[in-house]
């Protein structure tokens, strides 16, 4: 089992940043891959951002390219999704997930953080 702890998120002015954390623990010897996902109100879960866990090489949806960046820290098991330039239509619940091999699906995930941008 593997467990996927989020921080870092809260309520931030538009235009304004903040840095999200996930931890993992437990069995996360096998991971492909990292993401960050987020779903607002009403809305379906939407792909945020992901990481290859080995090679870093990183992927982002349309709508936060060259707002957010995704990094891990293999030592400390932990991913981090800077995201900057903030807009309202940002704020959701944002989650972490794992991806334990090519062949899979996110079949890990956090309880996810909640990320508020005021206009």
């Amino acid at each position: 089992q593997v467990q996927l702890v989020e921080s870092g998120g809260g309520l931030v002015q538009a235009g304004g940043s903040l840095r999200l954390s996930c931890a993992a623990s437990g069995r996360t010897f096998s991971t492909y891959a990292m993401g960050w996902f987020r779903q607002a109100p009403g809305k379906e879960r939407e792909f945020v951002a992901a990481i290859n866990w080995a090679l870093g090489s990183t992927y982002y949806g349309d709508s936060v390219k060259g707002r957010f960046t995704i990094s891990r820290d293999n030592a400390k098991k932990t991913v981090y999704l800077q995201m900057n330039s903030l807009k309202p239509e940002d704020t959701a619940v944002y989650y972490c997930a794992r991806r334990a091999s090519p062949g899979d699906d996110f079949g890990s995930w956090g309880q996810g953080t909640q990320v508020t941008v005021s206009s």
